[in-house]
């Protein structure tokens, strides 16, 4: 490539509002940030595996790139494509979702100030409030978010944020973002939302009022259960610009190999939660009439408390789907075990199914807390196999 001359600002992908291509999200999940490559005209984003550029001179940066902690063209790639998919200004991504989540926290927060999480979110979440947030100096107390007169019944004139997952890890309670939005703002606290398990093309969380969505890019995001990456994206190129200072300064970024992983994952995000979401539709209808099941917990299902607020603001309801089994912990546990088909593992959002007992795995860390999970809880993350192999899998795990 000796004597190719490359312009400023050439590597970065041009958003795809600047492109004038359609806004529809399928089109954007494979054009945005996906600019071919200006040397090559390669189709996929290269993985630019560097650490550091040549630079024309003291401070003459091609393209703004001086050092990868501080931005890398893979990752800024992605970080188009995030921010266009979920409607945002400003996309970040970082090593994994907690990565996310502490920047997000020391970004917004000083010792003394005071968060509101949900009494079910996710063990790791919980852990990083109560064991390591704590030690800062940062109080949260714990509300019903789906309840948005308990939200503001929680907030205190310390209150800078209030923290949501909608539906929510692993109990899939619904939150309405645009009602607690309204009930943050008026208390001068901003709103986050962890939009994991919806995505952003069941649910765009700042079109509804939230100001920072929080994503764990291992799991639908990525789809393939090879990565692990984290998200923030806003709205406010201000907060962008905050949240951005302090990724660099702290240093938890997604590699150029992840974010190219995770950038494949998007393009395909579409028909992947078309096909979840279908399939975790039939296997919650067939666990509500199963005589072992005591209980279903999916916002698909018209029984379901959050539903209608769910078929407001999502697309689709989702490919996880939770159940409560007779016989108590026990019987919890063997279903696990008892499972062919679905996968006995951890985290969620891949293309094969997964099944875990969250008392004594992903939310083991909540016990015997506000946030402890029921012992006969089971929690499914659906795949996109064929759904009468899920069925059938499922219904021999539970005995018939």
């Amino acid at each position: 490539m000796a004597g190719v001359t490359i312009p400023p600002g050439a590597l970065r992908s041009v958003h795809m509002s600047d492109r004038h291509i359609s806004q529809h999200f399928e089109t954007l999940a494979i054009h945005a940030g996906n600019t071919a490559d200006p040397l090559t005209g390669a189709v996929v984003p290269p993985i630019y595996q560097v650490s550091t550029y040549k630079q024309d001179g003291v401070g003459g940066l091609r393209g703004g790139y001086e050092y990868s902690r501080s931005a890398n063209p893979t990752r800024t790639a992605l970080e188009e494509n995030l921010a266009a998919l979920e409607g945002g200004r400003r996309g970040l991504a970082f090593a994994s979702g907690l990565a996310a989540e502490d920047t997000l926290l020391r970004t917004l927060l000083t010792p003394g100030d005071h968060v509101v999480i949900p009494n079910d979110a996710y063990g790791g979440t919980f852990r990083l409030f109560a064991k390591v947030a704590t030690r800062w100096g940062v109080e949260w107390s714990v509300a019903d978010t789906s309840d948005p007169a308990a939200v503001r019944a929680a907030i205190t004139p310390k209150t800078k944020a209030v923290w949501v997952e909608t539906p929510s890890n692993p109990l899939l309670g619904i939150t309405d973002i645009a009602a607690v939005a309204q009930v943050a703002h008026d208390a001068g606290a901003k709103l986050v939302v962890d939009n994991t398990f919806a995505t952003p093309y069941l649910q765009q969380p700042l079109s509804l009022g939230a100001d920072v969505v929080v994503h764990s890019l291992t799991k639908y995001m990525g789809g393939h259960s090879d990565v692990v990456g984290g998200a923030l994206i806003v709205s406010d190129p201000g907060l962008g610009e905050e949240l951005a200072y302090h990724q660099n300064a702290m240093g938890a970024v997604a590699g150029p190999f992840d974010s190219w992983l995770v950038l494949r994952g998007t393009k395909t995000l579409a028909v992947r939660m078309d096909r979840h979401s279908e399939n975790a539709t039939r296997i919650a209808d067939m666990l509500s009439r199963h005589a072992r099941v005591t209980s279903v917990l999916y916002p698909g299902l018209p029984e379901h408390p959050g539903h209608e607020v769910a078929a407001k603001q999502m697309k689709a309801f989702g490919g996880m789907v939770s159940f409560r089994v007779e016989g108590g912990e026990q019987a919890a546990v063997d279903v696990c075990n008892r499972a062919q088909v679905f996968t006995l593992g951890e985290s969620l959002g891949g293309v094969e199914s997964l099944i875990e007992h969250p008392g004594r795995m992903t939310h083991a860390s909540a016990a015997g807390s506000a946030l402890e999970v029921p012992a006969d809880l089971v929690r499914l993350s659906v795949g996109i196999e064929n759904v009468d192999d899920l069925l059938e899998d499922l219904q021999q795990a539970l005995g018939k």
